[in-house]
């Protein structure tokens, strides 16, 4: 079992969406004010054309497995970037990918030069959230930014 970990192409936006989507529904928050109906999230490739962001795969047997990356968000005070759309669908999870993933995030928010990483979540993610607490995360009172997602009700912030 090979990880390889890469940028997404635009060959890859379908099956990175339905990824997305399954984990979503998986959660039962595949509701509005989410990514699951996000226009972007069936053309993440595009997205991550901006400037001073990156989105990265994880790739095992040729299928995708996982996703996570970095976005300049509205909003967000100066330095601050947002840690985006990390998954790892439910077989792949356990094996350190999300892990990996949330790392190779925080390196390209450091090659950009940002100084703080701000995250938005839900509650039911309990294992992704002991994940960015372990890697230095803290909780915030309020959202910061213009994410669009409403729904979501935990918010973190890293202080790289």
């Amino acid at each position: 079992m090979a990880i390889t970990i890469r940028k997404i192409t635009a060959l890859d936006n379908s099956a990175t969406a339905e990824m997305i989507r399954t984990i979503l529904r998986e959660f039962k928050i595949d509701k509005p004010g989410t990514v699951y109906t996000d226009p972007t999230t069936d053309e993440l490739s595009i997205l991550f054309e901006h400037p001073q962001s990156a989105y990265w795969l994880a790739e095992e047997d040729g299928l995708i497995v996982g996703g996570c990356g970095i976005y300049p968000t509205e909003g967000l005070p100066d330095g601050c970037v947002e840690l985006v759309k990390l998954y790892t669908s439910a077989s792949s999870r356990g094996k350190g990918i999300g892990k990996m993933l949330m790392e190779k995030s925080i390196e390209s928010a450091q090659h950009f030069g940002y100084n703080e990483i701000y995250l938005e979540s839900f509650p039911d993610l309990k294992r992704a959230i002991e994940m960015y607490e372990k890697a230095g995360f803290k909780k915030l009172a309020a959202p910061l930014g213009n994410s669009g997602h409403f729904a979501c009700n935990v918010w973190m912030l890293l202080v790289l």
